[in-house]
């Protein structure tokens, strides 16, 4: 059985976007996608999608009574996989699994389903079906008109990669040729914020730039939500039509000391990496988009695990996050889409307020990272 898995199309819909034109045009200019909003009873930043991305959602939502029910991170997720497999040149005759996961799952739907039983003292009938966390697959499968596998899994902030994973085990052991996986995430809601902030992880700078996603200086935390979902097309062996392939994985868990600790050096991390990077001469990476979501501990002790990895001969490290938030479940995939982004146009892209960096003669190799509450990292070596 090869081991080659070649990603054959991958589709976003987020802040920056819903085409890789647009997705590439807002990563090359150093604006950041957050806007002011009344979340958790003041103004709070967020990222939110882009009109044009919100008007794909709600004729998605028009086109069928069943999907008027639906939350966002269903129809986000949806409008996605629609795109992806069309790009990928799959139909309804061929046979292929899906696993898309989120985090929070229908968190909107649920806030709002709950008051109104608080209020009512009576639940409605579409509460239950429309906020179990299997929603997301499921109805992308009947969207799509699917038969093969469906799974649906929350693994914190690495569960877009771990679909992934989820998607490699099941195409290398034969049991399918095509897996569609990603992750979907609509948090922007008050009940969210609000357990964001009771964390004291929300960010309450008004800077320029006010998630400080690698800046190993700061001061205080600095995570702000985004939405958005991102899928991608996994196939066995290796395709001509390729957008890269997956070269390697990398998975490890730690012990953890409370809910939402991570180790000063991360070794989780550093135990996927090594994993991902087993067969590699470690020169060979050229950059990593790294997980750092703003937090003071979570992108020092990110920062810290690749020091130990690599040693003095770092390669190029950047992040998402600072411009687009942090989409919890998909964020995996959509620092998967930023890294093949960078290896087709062979550009780097980098944090605007970072320290500069040796730049690679080209970008051939990419390392992507994930870790979520629990201790759950993944890291995903890409290739072209």
């Amino acid at each position: 059985m090869s081991k080659i898995i070649s990603i054959t199309a991958l589709a976003s819909i987020s802040p920056l976007g819903n085409d890789p034109k647009a997705i590439w045009e807002n990563y090359q200019n150093t604006n950041h996608c957050f806007t002011s909003h009344f979340l958790d009873h003041k103004q709070t930043l967020v990222a939110k999608l882009d009109e044009d991305s919100n008007a794909i959602v709600d004729a998605l939502k028009q086109s069928d009574i069943k999907y008027k029910s639906l939350d966002k991170s269903v129809l986000y997720a949806m409008a996605a996989s629609r795109v992806a497999i069309q790009n990928a040149g799959w139909t309804s005759n061929d046979v292929f699994g899906i696993n898309i996961g989120s985090s929070r799952g229908a968190t909107d739907l649920f806030e709002k389903h709950y008051q109104e039983y608080l209020e009512t003292g009576k639940a409605q009938t579409l509460a239950s079906p429309t906020t179990t966390l299997g929603n997301i697959s499921s109805w992308v499968a009947h969207d799509l008109q699917s038969s093969g596998p469906e799974i649906s899994h929350s693994i914190t902030c690495s569960t877009a990669l771990h679909a992934l994973l989820n998607g490699v085990a099941w195409l290398r052991a034969g049991m399918t040729d095509k897996f569609l996986v990603g992750g979907s995430e609509a948090p922007l809601t008050d009940f969210t914020i609000g357990q964001m902030r009771a964390l004291k992880i929300y960010s309450r700078d008004e800077d320029v730039y006010p998630n400080r996603a690698l800046d190993l200086e700061k001061t205080q935390n600095t995570l702000i939500l985004g939405e958005g979902a991102a899928v991608c097309c996994l196939e066995i062996g290796k395709k001509e039509n390729a957008l890269a392939f997956v070269e390697s994985i990398g998975y490890a868990t730690e012990i953890l000391e409370h809910n939402i600790s991570i180790s000063a050096e991360a070794i989780c991390f550093q135990k996927s990496m090594k994993m991902a990077l087993r067969n590699i001469d470690l020169s060979e990476v050229d950059a990593i988009v790294m997980h750092a979501p703003g937090t003071k501990a979570g992108d020092l002790t990110e920062y810290k695990a690749i020091q130990k990895v690599f040693g003095t001969n770092l390669p190029m490290l950047t992040t998402n996050k600072w411009k687009i938030g942090h989409t919890f479940g998909a964020s995996g995939i959509l620092s998967i889409e930023m890294a093949i982004l960078m290896m087709q146009h062979q550009e780097f892209i980098g944090v605007p307020f970072a320290e500069a960096q040796k730049s690679r003669k080209q970008i051939r190799k990419v390392l992507v990272n994930a870790v979520g509450f629990g201790g759950n990292a993944v890291s995903v070596l890409l290739s072209i």
